[in-house]
């Protein structure tokens, strides 16, 4: 029955709202592209919580039944009565398609080829070995090192790639402990812990940044540059946290490790241009707009150089993480959705949120953002919370000494890539767990505490960045 439910709710529960007249809603006025948005978005929310299809798969379902139901080249049947009162303004049809094309899609598209060259041309594996080597060969030293070097990396990289790689790096490590060593399980979660966490640090980090960039636009813009000047301390502080945790939690009994990480740079010429690219590129976004691009444009730079030069062929962009870009895309259509008809601004203006304390608000947002995020995906979270978020901070007049709508699109994005208490919860935590070097209920205890401290610090950094006046 259970398994049922997963298909036949994400299908009953739309359609209900779709069939039910305008009154049934607690809402003042409600148009029929509103009442469409409402079924959009219970579909996605259903799709990305139950998974009865892939969670990109239903990013693509949500731009193709907007096209179809709300845009203005959609069926004709259903636009008949456009630009009545009652019914509500329809969406332009290449606004809704642009959304795969945003300037946050081509800044990932960047992300995956540095990504991809790094991988290919092993500087990614020999910076980890060159990294490694001060740290000595105490293991809690090793453990600094290698959640150091993870955190670098998912700054730049998918963390799941990151994981993937370092989780490589890590398997001859582990077997120099003991079958009984608790320091083994602090090694097996210090990488994801340190993926999950490092994404935080710059805008390509993780999914959840883009989204929330989308809307941090004009006089809340923040810069690449701008981004990591908060979110790199946040990670380190986080990062030193996270450490002291492992340690106290899971103490190795291995005194010495002798680490044997073989390989070397690569001095062709293809090996060199990689090097550089990537060097230049972090430069570039590092700069903020000094130089006069936006770090959309910086991002396309490793896209044509790699390209033409063949560091990354056809074969090569088959593995290009198609299925984030399709997510993430979809995430923004049906931002859009709720956004143009009208409804995210309806559903904030219709709960009292004046009559709140405005911590309260926040502390509320990131709350719900946590517990989302640990049971569904980051990108999913963010998606389905960004859009009304925004039209919170817009809206809600107390919040603006505190940062407004700024300051809590920054929270609740910190709180999405918490989440990271199951195996489910991330990528990189599934991929630990499948080590079998640690259970999910010692996952759980590191990750519960690592969300609640690392929300309650993204709060300290808020009224740190206020009293800077950055905010």
């Amino acid at each position: 029955m259970r398994i049922h439910a997963k298909y036949i709710l994400p299908i009953l529960i739309p359609l209900l709202v779709l069939i039910l007249p305008a009154s049934a809603f607690p809402f003042e006025t409600l148009t029929v592209m509103q009442q469409r948005a409402i079924a959009l978005f219970l579909l996605a929310a259903l799709c990305w919580v139950l998974e009865p299809i892939p969670i990109y798969a239903t990013s693509v379902v949500v731009i193709v039944l907007e096209l179809l139901f709300l845009s203005d080249k959609g069926l004709i049947w259903f636009r008949s009565n456009a630009g009545s009162a009652e019914f509500g303004d329809l969406l332009q049809y290449n606004t809704i398609m642009a959304t795969f094309a945003s300037p946050i899609i081509m800044l990932f598209l960047g992300g995956f080829f540095l990504a991809m060259a790094a991988t290919k041309y092993r500087l990614d594996i020999n910076l980890a070995r060159v990294l490694l080597k001060p740290f000595g060969n105490k293991p809690q030293m090793v453990m600094a090192g290698l959640m150091m070097i993870t955190a670098i990396f998912s700054m730049f990289m998918s963390n799941t790639a990151t994981t993937a790689m370092m989780l490589a790096i890590l398997t001859p490590i582990l077997a120099l402990f003991k079958p009984n060593d608790p320091g083994k399980i602090a090694f097996a979660l210090s990488i994801p812990v340190a993926a999950n966490i490092g994404g935080i640090g710059t805008p390509i980090g993780t999914p959840p940044n883009a989204i929330a960039l989308k809307y941090l636009t004009g006089e809340n813009l923040i810069t690449f540059g701008e981004w990591m000047a908060f979110g790199v301390p946040f990670v380190i502080v986080m990062l030193l946290l996270a450490w002291v945790l492992l340690s106290f939690l899971f103490p190795a009994d291995e005194k010495h490790i002798n680490l044997a990480i073989k390989g070397r740079f690569l001095k062709t010429p293809k090996a060199i241009t990689v090097y550089v690219t990537f060097a230049v590129t972090v430069l570039l976004w590092l700069m903020g707009s000094s130089h006069g691009m936006n770090s959309y444009t910086v991002a396309l730079i490793p896209v044509a150089v790699f390209s033409m030069t063949g560091i990354i062929n056809k074969e090569d962009l088959k593995k290009v993480s198609w299925d984030v870009l399709w997510l993430v895309s979809g995430g923004f259509a049906l931002g859009l959705a709720l956004d143009k008809t009208g409804l995210a601004a309806l559903l904030v203006n219709s709960i009292p949120f004046e009559n709140y304390a405005p911590e309260i608000v926040l502390l509320g947002a990131a709350a719900l953002c946590l517990l989302m995020a640990n049971f569904m995906s980051h990108t999913a979270t963010a998606n389905l919370l960004m859009p009304i978020m925004a039209a919170l901070g817009v809206s809600m007049v107390s919040l603006s000494p505190l940062g407004g709508e700024t300051t809590l699109i920054l929270v609740v994005t910190f709180a999405a890539s918490l989440g990271m208490s199951l195996p489910i919860s991330t990528p990189p935590n599934a991929l630990a767990h499948a080590t079998g070097h640690v259970s999910s209920n010692q996952m759980a205890k590191v990750g519960v505490i690592l969300g609640v401290v690392g929300v309650a610090l993204s709060f300290v950094m808020v009224w740190i960045l206020r009293m800077v006046e950055f905010l």
